[in-house]
């Protein structure tokens, strides 16, 4: 089995393939209920960085190359049938990166990339930036995330608890750091991004900007929610129809819908 994927690979006959990559300080468990909620014939394999749950041993990365060269000797094998990926902030950098390493080498690109609750990687991140500062107190850092839902309130308030959670939070941030940190490529597919309602962290205009970042069709849409929808149901219900969906030429729109389409 794969070190990175959290559940073991079907036959691509299954269906194809959805690689998922969670967001900052979280793990492969966000994308519990995906397969239940996309259905049988897309084939749910969630991504688990190293330093985490089954892997929380390992050590962290913060190197994006390193972590994009580990991706493609650990999953590579998994890629030569069709295959779509789905990356949630931090994740929708690797995502985004993981495709790109791949089409610089020659390889086969996504059908579909999709991104969800991240600001375009050309774009400035003042974010990112703030939640980096070295000076910056774990309880500081906690509100600055600005969402009940990225540490439940029974945690919030026992710092202790949350020690390992945020330590790995602040690695991953300077991942994110370091995969913004070189110039973008427009990719040969199709690209879906995703934005909360309500985030707080994140706006519709910059996840607008994604758009340069493929050569094909591009599709922005706003979905029910906060900078955590990735534990909703509109994006997986999305996706699931996005994949099943028959393209009908290079950067043709696919039908379905999530609820509130924008772009």
């Amino acid at each position: 089995m794969q070190r990175y994927l959290a559940v073991r690979p079907g036959p691509a006959t299954d269906g194809i393939r959805l690689f998922c990559f969670h967001h900052a300080g979280g793990g492969a468990m966000t994308f519990a209920g995906w397969q239940r909620r996309i259905g049988p014939d897309v084939s749910v394999l969630p991504v688990r960085l190293p330093g985490r749950e089954t892997r929380r041993r390992e050590e962290r990365i913060t190197d994006g190359a390193r972590l994009l060269d580990e991706l493609q000797a650990d999953l590579g094998p998994l890629l030569d049938e069709p295959y779509a990926l789905y990356g949630h902030s931090l994740g929708a950098l690797v995502a985004y990166r993981f495709a790109e390493h791949r089409m610089r080498a020659g390889l086969r690109p996504p059908e579909l990339l999709s991104v969800g609750a991240c600001s375009a990687p050309q774009l400035p991140a003042p974010v990112l930036e703030t939640l980096l500062s070295p000076e910056l107190p774990d309880e500081e850092l906690i509100r600055a995330l600005g969402d009940n839902e990225s540490i439940p309130a029974l945690l919030r308030g026992r710092i202790g608890w949350l020690a390992g959670t945020l330590a790995t939070l602040r690695t991953d941030l300077l991942l994110a750091q370091d995969l913004r940190s070189t110039p973008v490529t427009a990719l040969p597919c199709p690209l879906d991004a995703y934005a909360g309602e309500v985030d707080p962290l994140v706006s519709a205009p910059e996840v607008q900007a994604w758009q340069e970042c493929t050569t094909t069709r591009f599709r922005l849409r706003t979905v029910r929610g906060t900078h955590f929808f990735v534990r909703g149901r509109d994006v997986p219900r999305a996706m699931g129809e996005a994949l099943r969906a028959p393209a009908t030429g290079p950067g043709a729109a696919r039908p379905g819908t999530a609820p509130r389409q924008a772009g």
